[in-house]
């Protein structure tokens, strides 16, 4: 699976990051890091994404993915630039073929069971439930009932409030969106407050 992988299920959560500007990507991995979230997900929404994983590889102890992947371009730059794992947001046959072919742990989107099946069939190493608020966390028991070995990660609207009952209903991890990296802490680098909010984000993990 890769170690990005693994240290996504240890930890039980990795942090999105959608920001329309990031002035220092390897200070803000550090931060969440010294917060305790040490998979950090920087997405396509945000200008140049593969110069900002390029700069954020100098940040230690924290794994580098890339997110709002949507094409095989898309995810053989993000890998050249030390993505060590790809998400998108829903079904994306070509990226699953770079993944696959570059042996990188693969976040595919999903939101219906059939979706969770065709993610599964394309090799996506977990699927992502998103947005997983719509339905909230007894949504994944009811995915697990007839798909019990599935690795589901809840995405959208995740926050200290309900993430613990995400994972108690079956997620194997959790994404920490805007209740950890708000746009605009990010963008007036704030980083304590974004290390005092993935403190407490890991807190309400139980």
């Amino acid at each position: 699976m890769g170690g990005a992988y693994e240290a996504i299920i240890a930890d039980r959560v990795l942090a999105v990051v959608r920001a329309p500007e990031i002035p220092d990507a390897a200070a803000l991995c550090r931060a969440l890091a010294a917060g305790g979230i040490r998979c950090v997900e920087l997405t396509y929404t945000t200008p140049d994404l593969p110069g900002h994983l390029a700069r954020a590889t100098a940040a230690e102890g924290t794994y580098l993915g890339a997110g709002t992947v949507l094409t095989a371009a898309q995810a053989t730059g993000a890998i050249e630039a030390g993505a060590a794992f790809l998400v998108t947001p829903g079904l994306r046959a070509d990226v699953a073929a770079v993944a696959t072919a570059r042996g990188v742990p693969l976040v595919m989107g999903a939101f219906t069971p059939s979706e969770v099946l065709a993610a599964l069939d394309l090799g996506a190493t977990a699927v992502k439930i998103f947005p997983a608020h719509l339905l909230g966390p007894r949504y994944l028991k009811d995915l697990r009932g007839p798909l019990p070995d599935v690795r589901l990660i809840p995405s959208g609207g995740v926050n200290a409030g309900n993430a613990a009952e995400f994972l108690a209903h079956g997620a194997v991890a959790v994404s920490a969106g805007t209740d950890v990296v708000p746009p605009d802490a990010v963008a007036a680098g704030d980083w304590a407050e974004i290390t005092r909010r993935a403190a407490a984000f890991v807190r309400a993990l139980g």
